[in-house]
């Protein structure tokens, strides 16, 4: 199926697919969805767009939640990331998870959509103290990939190309993908959908090298994210609360998208960070 002839695409996911990290909740969220949407518009005047995503949803919450609604706006094309946030919580069954993704993969593409997601970066690339749940993440992603072979699902791997784990691409929760980022991961998907225009390039480093800090410095920038970003996600999970609470999603129809070329925006701005500060969902 060309880019031509999608005229009705919805997304479906978590806070990655909702755009933190790409604006902020008064300006108003881009995210790598809504970039999508706006390169398959260049190729469909009449392409409509619903973003269902809500941040600090689990697998099994966006089953029970967006799946009936995306089913009724009968897409021609759907995209279905989630499990980072289930990957972040104590008890983490990849098999649950994964079978959630299949349910929602099986019922959509049975459809008639063509359906993409993603796989995950090792975070613990990112961020240090992520190291106990890197055989999470490759579990996921393994999962992931046979659930999408077995439907004919489109998988855009963003999980082992170097520049994934750059710090500029990633917002300073280091969960989010910041603007540059979620350029990329548009590109990404484009590039698996085989999108006129698209092409590899998104997984090229950046044209300079990425600063990071060492000694003490390193060890400073940890407590610091730590203190700002970590504790109070963990303090959300003890009560037993979310980003998401109370949330609905930006987009719940299908309206039309203005086209915007991919890529029209600066590709490499070393250090510089998104003014807002999202949080961990």
């Amino acid at each position: 199926m060309s880019s031509g002839e999608y005229l009705r695409y919805v997304a479906l996911g978590d806070s990655q697919t909702e755009g933190l990290g790409d604006g902020d909740d008064i300006a108003g969220l881009r995210g790598w969805a809504d970039r999508l949407a706006e390169q398959l518009a260049l190729g469909s005047s009449g392409l409509r767009y619903a973003n269902l995503a809500v941040r600090g949803r689990l697998a099994a919450q966006i089953h029970a939640e967006q799946l009936g609604p995306a089913l009724a706006l009968r897409p021609d094309l759907a995209t279905v990331v989630t499990g980072v946030n289930d990957l972040l919580r104590p008890r983490f069954d990849a098999d649950e998870v994964a079978g959630h993704l299949e349910a929602m993969f099986a019922a959509l593409t049975a459809q008639g959509a063509h359906v993409a997601t993603l796989t995950f970066p090792d975070l613990a690339r990112i961020t240090p103290l992520a190291r106990p749940i890197s055989s999470r993440a490759a579990a996921l992603n393994h999962r992931i990939r046979a659930a999408a072979l077995r439907h004919g699902v489109i998988v855009a791997e963003t999980s082992h190309h170097p520049v994934v784990t750059d710090p500029r691409l990633w917002s300073q929760d280091r969960l989010h993908a910041s603007p540059l980022g979620h350029e990329r991961i548009a590109a990404a998907v484009a590039h698996a959908l085989r999108l006129p225009g698209s092409s590899d390039s998104w997984t090229h480093p950046l044209s300079s090298p990425a600063v990071t800090p060492s000694g003490w410095r390193a060890a400073a920038t940890e407590l610091r994210w730590a203190a700002t970003f970590l504790g109070p996600w963990l303090g959300r999970r003890l009560r037993g609360r979310s980003s998401g609470d109370g949330r609905t999603a930006k987009r719940p129809h299908l309206l039309p998208i203005q086209a915007l070329p991919m890529g029209s925006e600066p590709d490499d701005e070393p250090g510089k960070r998104p003014a807002d500060s999202p949080q961990l969902s």
